[in-house]
């Protein structure tokens, strides 16, 4: 998500009209902690292909009585800035364009507010690195409630990593399967979506042992989704995608210490000997870090956001990338340092492993459940491959204040450390 020219998970940010206190890899900055509104982090290569996009329309418009639209006021934002009141109003109103405000005049109409160009407040909402993205109010007929909606504007740049129309349609599937926000318009140069009221979880939540359960369930019903389209494994092509990009913008020294020209050889041999037959491919989220699950704390409900990495894949590998992300902690004054104590235990990924399979009513077997505990394993070979890649990659592309090359460094020191452990004696001939 973002602004001006985001990581190329979109270019990188380059507004210093508004700070956050911590930043946080991949292309968009973390979300605060409690952060009500659908935050995106990392950009993707290639998202799922999905349904068609309309243009200039009103995709659907909830009911006043079903709306999922907040209307309370929310003012905890806690690393999120907003602008003084008297400066979000009129002043932005010219950035807003005619198509949306027009979108946003028809949904005003269907809940039964009035609004007027006077009336409407919109309020940059400061964390995000490919668009631009506001909280769009006003007034409603109930005296002290205004109406929100969250309004996003595309940002350029984001080809390296991020194909846009797959996002858009990725985005719109999810929405109308009631998975995470709801897209209420869409408009040329972006769209209006439904803003949440739930908190993104923090670092330490993701070892809350009833949190971690509800990610499992919930992960479970990500990867059952039966999304339109080729159902291929896209993480192979992914990481080559990268690799060619990574090596195109590396200067010599730079290739030469990540040993970059091996890593060729190293996708073939993972792809070689971690997608055997007996591993299920799912709708796979790819990204499941902290930032990206939020939580209603009224209803202990998960929601997981930013899909613009989704695609299909093996499910272990996103099981993996999500124990992975337990070593990070995006809101320290090191965001970019990973603390592999911290990864979990063999009993906390049983846990886990034994919650998600059992999650669809299946009761697995002791032998199922490590068969995918071990599968899981391999796979955090290819996560850190993966983001090592895009660590490099946003060196040279994003702007924004975090030590992306320390960042891929570790993750390709636990891909070489771990690797002889894990592969066994395939390592050994490598």
């Amino acid at each position: 998500m973002d602004v001006a020219v985001r990581r190329p998970w979109a270019c990188r940010c380059r507004s210093p009209a508004f700070l956050l206190p911590k930043f946080r890899r991949r292309t968009s900055l973390r979300p605060p902690q409690s952060t009500p509104f659908p935050y995106s982090s990392r950009l993707s290569l290639s998202a799922g292909a999905i349904c068609g996009n309309r243009i200039g329309a009103i995709l659907f418009a909830i009911p006043e009585a079903e709306s999922h639209v907040g209307v309370e006021e929310v003012t905890d934002w806690p690393m999120l800035t907003q602008l003084p009141e008297e400066n979000a109003s009129n002043k932005k109103e010219d950035r807003l364009p005619r198509e949306a405000r027009e979108i946003l005049q028809a949904l005003a109409t269907k809940w039964g507010d009035e609004i007027n160009p006077g009336a409407l407040q919109m309020i940059p909402l400061k964390g995000a690195m490919t668009n631009e993205v506001f909280q769009i109010k006003w007034p409603t007929k109930t005296e002290d409630v205004s109406r929100k909606v969250l309004v996003r504007i595309y940002g350029e740049g984001v080809d390296v990593f991020f194909n846009r129309e797959d996002e858009i349609k990725t985005f719109e599937f999810m929405s109308k399967h009631g998975q995470g926000p709801r897209l209420l318009g869409r408009f040329s140069s972006g769209r209006i979506e439904e803003f949440i009221h739930a908190r993104t979880l923090s670092a330490v939540d993701l070892r809350d042992s009833e949190i971690s359960s509800l990610i499992a369930i919930k992960t479970k019903e990500f990867h059952d989704l039966d999304i339109p389209g080729p159902k291929s494994v896209c993480l192979w092509n992914r990481l080559r995608n990268w690799l060619t990009a990574a090596k195109r913008f590396s200067p010599p020294e730079e290739a030469k210490a990540f040993r970059l020209d091996s890593i060729k050889e190293e996708i073939s041999l993972l792809e070689n000997n971690l997608l055997v037959d007996h591993q299920s491919i799912g709708f796979c989220h790819n990204d499941l870090q902290y930032g990206n699950i939020m939580l209603d704390e009224k209803t202990r409900s998960i929601t997981i956001i930013d899909y613009e990495y989704a695609s299909y894949n093996p499910i272990a590998f996103d099981i993996a990338n999500h124990f992975c992300e337990m070593t990070a902690d995006y809101h320290t004054d090191t965001p970019h340092v990973l603390d592999y104590t911290k990864y979990p235990g063999l009993e906390e990924r049983k846990r886990f492993v034994q919650i998600y399979m059992s999650a669809s009513g299946h009761r697995p077997s002791d032998a199922e459940v490590k068969q995918l505990i071990q599968d899981v394993e391999k796979y955090t070979l290819a996560s850190h491959l993966v983001w090592g890649l895009w660590g490099i990659i946003s060196e040279h592309v994003n702007e924004i204040d975090f030590d992306y090359i320390e960042y891929a460094r570790q993750r390709f020191e636990q891909y070489w450390s771990r690797k002889h452990d894990l592969l066994g004696s395939v390592a050994e001939s490598k």
